[in-house]
């Protein structure tokens, strides 16, 4: 590790919005004064005790926070090894933890006068949040959803149509995550006035990766109290696991930790059907290489003229060609490792936390599930392990019954 280059991981972005080589901000001139006026907007708000007095009352009376630290007993004994624990995400309003970046970015946009919220989404997670805190708060949502994940995603489609969000199928490309955040910018780009991008991971141009790590930071402060209350004061887990597509609930798991060497931390990428596999997986740290994409510079699927691969995973919330620009920078300096799980043994996890915990996890966290079932055999009885939970299958029942061969109309 470069403790010479670095003294703290916490002191990033730089000014630029730097991780390293990685971030910045790589947007149309239209879009710059946008960006500038949200980051000045994020820049006082930090400082500011209404807007944190207003984010903890939504938090815990709107969302249900904190969520849960749950000791998993019958998954740390079927396994035999680390004791594990459950950040239980998946239990807050709306079924994930897209809400607590969400409630953050549509407070910024009304101080900033915007009535008009624009997301994209791709397990729908994001698009949910988005438009239930546009209910709450009475401005315009319009979600960009790749026509793909419409598809498979069908139950957070309707949920977003409820809510009174226009759901936008975007057809171009593979129809996925990557196609709607393509989309999303071309409509911010021509409806500037009225117009507040709520973007749903840690990418896109600075400030949104350090803004939306910032308010899902939330689930790691949470753990370090939490924790010690279970565990017995001073004690930090050994192992953080979580799922990564963007990574924003990765991100929030690990960045109150990144200045504890004690602390082992593993991000789960999508394997798809293999890594081997040409364009069959999504683990942009595993199969991809540095380039520019949706305003940041980072890990993606490319090929050799630098143009975007479509990688696949069973997961819509994991179905993305890059990464977070962060988690781009903890890879190379080498504070965080990340590996990747396939599609079948995502859907075998997802089986064992129903079969023996009795939680519906959706497909995201299963694959972090899986890492973990792989690991913690092999750990001694007193290793911590905590996952994050990060959302509820509720989504998923429809994919995974195709999946597994269950006729959901017999």
């Amino acid at each position: 590790m470069a403790d010479d280059l670095i003294n703290s991981f916490m002191n990033v972005p730089d000014d630029n919005g730097r991780f390293g080589i990685f971030g910045g901000r790589f947007v149309s001139e239209t879009l710059m004064p946008l960006i500038l006026a949200l980051e000045a907007q994020y820049e006082h708000a930090k400082t500011d005790p209404t807007f944190w007095a207003e984010m903890d009352d939504l938090w815990k009376h709107y969302v249900g926070r904190p969520s849960p630290l749950y000791f998993a007993p019958r998954l740390t004994e079927e396994l035999g090894g680390a004791k594990i624990y459950l950040k239980r995400d998946e239990l807050n309003h709306t079924g994930a933890h897209k809400i607590n970046n969400v409630l953050g970015q549509i407070l910024l946009a009304r101080r900033m006068g915007k009535t008009r919220i624009i997301a994209e989404t791709g397990a729908g997670q994001h698009g949910v949040a988005t438009a239930t805190v546009c209910a709450k708060f009475g401005l315009k949502c319009v979600v960009y959803m790749g026509a793909t994940d419409v598809e498979r995603q069908a139950p957070n489609v309707f949920r977003m149509r409820l809510l009174g969000a226009e759901v936008v199928p975007v057809k171009s490309g593979r129809g996925t995550l990557k196609d709607a955040m393509n989309d999303a910018l071309r409509d911010w780009v021509t409806n500037v006035r009225d117009t507040f991008y709520c973007i749903g991971t840690v990418a896109g141009p600075h400030p949104y990766p350090a803004m939306v790590r910032d308010f899902q930071s939330i689930i790691g402060k949470e753990v370090r109290w939490q924790l010690e209350e279970q565990e017995g004061e001073g004690r930090l887990p050994d192992t953080l696991i979580a799922a990564i597509g963007g990574g924003s609930n990765a991100m929030g798991l690990f960045h109150p930790f990144l200045d504890d060497p004690s602390v082992n931390i593993i991000g789960v990428e999508a394997g798809g059907h293999g890594v081997d596999e040409k364009m069959e997986h999504c683990a942009s740290l595993t199969g991809g290489r540095p380039g520019v994409l949706h305003g940041n510079r980072t890990y993606l699927l490319q090929d050799d003229d630098g143009q975007i691969l479509e990688g696949h995973s069973i997961s819509a919330g994991l179905d993305y060609p890059g990464i977070g620009p962060e988690h781009s920078w903890l890879h190379d300096m080498g504070r965080a490792q990340y590996v990747n799980i396939t599609d079948k043994e995502a859907l075998e996890a997802f089986q064992v936390s129903c079969r023996l915990e009795g939680i519906i996890p959706a497909l995201e966290p299963s694959h972090a599930l899986a890492h973990v079932m792989k690991i913690a055999p092999d750990l001694p009885r007193e290793h911590i392990i905590v996952m994050n939970m990060c959302g509820r299958g509720d989504k998923d029942i429809f994919a995974v019954a195709k999946h597994l061969g269950f006729d959901m109309e017999a």
